[in-house]
């Protein structure tokens, strides 16, 4: 059974209880992600979460990793656009001290001088690393083109100048105005007792206190021309990241957009693999996806392609996505859409960390997590008429935004940018 609890200080604790697991999984989340962040800060966010790792006020950085792994659990964490959270699986038996360490790292690192220096070194190479890797480079692009001018556009690790300027203060100053209770979910999920857990939290972070967390600067939504952004790079396959501004988490039309997308790009059966792919040769690798945040969103085609055969792969890239705005699609593949969707929405709901991950990011970003029966109902309520109608406002060519990574010559650059704008 799924409970939820709210201490007087405004943490929220949520859980699900699974009595025949052995293991159980926790996540202490906050809503302290990259859109918080300005040009000058850029990359606090991430950086905050490497240190959680180098000390606490009562684990060194050996105790951390020593008290999870010694036990045979897992210990990790993640930075995203909205949030930031430190997680684990471990032994059901284990849980108590593997949510102390959590707590302590996530509220009370200590963030000396010392630690910020190597880590900061560390961070400068993860930087560097994710330039030299195109296929993740061209979705940064990409968000650069989505988002211009705001901090959804910019890298969630930084860049060299920022991290390169980042100090003690910094961190600390973010971490006391966005790691407060009311920003605060804890997750867990597998062989454990909700009253137990919330006791645990009330005992460690019943007193903790803190102002209103900030807001954030809203994203827009939808745009007036096409963009596209080429960058010349020696590598052996061109990488191209589309997409198109589409629906915050909460939209309507969420769940049409998560079909229409396992349609054109989900699977091995979806209309961009076959026609690129299976038909044609033109990509190894071509898929679609969509992310959802509290006030935008982005429908997005990843595809790794021949050199010599860009401009043949955008183009028909284009005309896949044309034809489905025009003609409605058959009722076997919106149905085999469909399937696929609730099949792998429940298989994603296996493991106990799966249920942690839904629960916590549910609980954090819309204070709710949709019952497995909810969001079946919703794709269910999906029609083929739905489809169309959402393909023609969100694969509109005003929206149409383009990055790529290659080796690229002067004459196919100019038949890209033809296509696109």
């Amino acid at each position: 059974m799924r409970r939820i609890t709210q201490l007087p200080n405004k943490i929220r604790i949520v859980t699900q209880e699974f009595k025949d697991r052995d293991s159980a999984s926790i996540g202490i989340w906050v809503a302290a992600g990259g859109r918080y962040e300005n040009k000058d800060n850029k990359g606090v966010a991430h950086f905050l979460e490497h240190m959680a790792f180098k000390g606490s006020a009562k684990y060194s950085c050996d105790e951390i990793k020593q008290l999870v792994e010694g036990v045979g659990g897992n210990l990790n964490a993640f930075t995203a656009e909205e949030e930031t959270c430190y997680y684990a699986k471990v032994p059901a038996n284990h849980l108590k001290e593997t949510f102390d360490v959590l707590a302590d790292i996530s509220f009370f690192p200590k963030i000396t001088p010392k630690d910020l220096e190597k880590e900061r070194t560390v961070i400068l190479e993860e930087i560097k690393m994710y330039h030299d890797l195109p296929q993740y480079h061209v979705g940064e692009l990409l968000e650069e083109l989505l988002w211009p001018d705001h901090p959804l556009g910019q890298s969630l690790a930084g860049t060299s100048k920022s991290v390169g300027g980042m100090s003690v203060d910094h961190l600390k100053y973010f971490k006391k105005a966005l790691y407060v209770p009311t920003n605060t979910v804890i997750s867990a999920c597998g062989s454990l007792k909700h009253e137990e857990l919330v006791a645990l939290v009330r005992a460690k972070l019943g007193k903790l206190t803190g102002p209103a967390a900030p807001s954030y600067i809203p994203a827009r939504r939808t745009q007036e021309k096409a963009s596209i952004h080429l960058h010349h790079k020696q590598t052996e396959q061109m990488h191209l990241a589309i997409g198109y501004l589409a629906y915050e988490t909460n939209h309507q039309d969420y769940y049409v957009l998560a079909l229409l997308s396992i349609i054109l790009g989900g699977n091995m059966s979806s209309r961009l693999f076959n026609e690129l792919r299976e038909k044609r040769g033109l990509a190894y690798s071509i898929s679609s996806g969509i992310k959802s945040l509290n006030d935008t969103g982005v429908f997005m085609v990843r595809a790794g392609v021949d050199n010599t055969k860009i401009v043949d792969a955008l183009d028909l890239v284009l005309k896949v996505l044309a034809k489905i705005t025009a003609n409605a699609v058959k009722e076997d593949e919106f149905k085999r859409a469909q399937e696929y969707y609730m099949g792998q929405f429940l298989l994603g709901l296996e493991d106990t960390m799966d249920q942690m991950l839904w629960m916590g990011g549910g609980v954090i970003s819309n204070d709710e997590v949709k019952s497995i029966a909810d969001v079946i109902k919703k794709i269910k309520a999906v029609t083929r008429g739905d489809i169309k109608r959402v393909a023609q406002e969100i694969l509109n060519p005003q929206r149409l935004n383009v990055a790529l990574i290659g080796p690229l010559s002067e004459d196919q650059q100019k038949q890209l940018r033809a296509l696109v704008l």
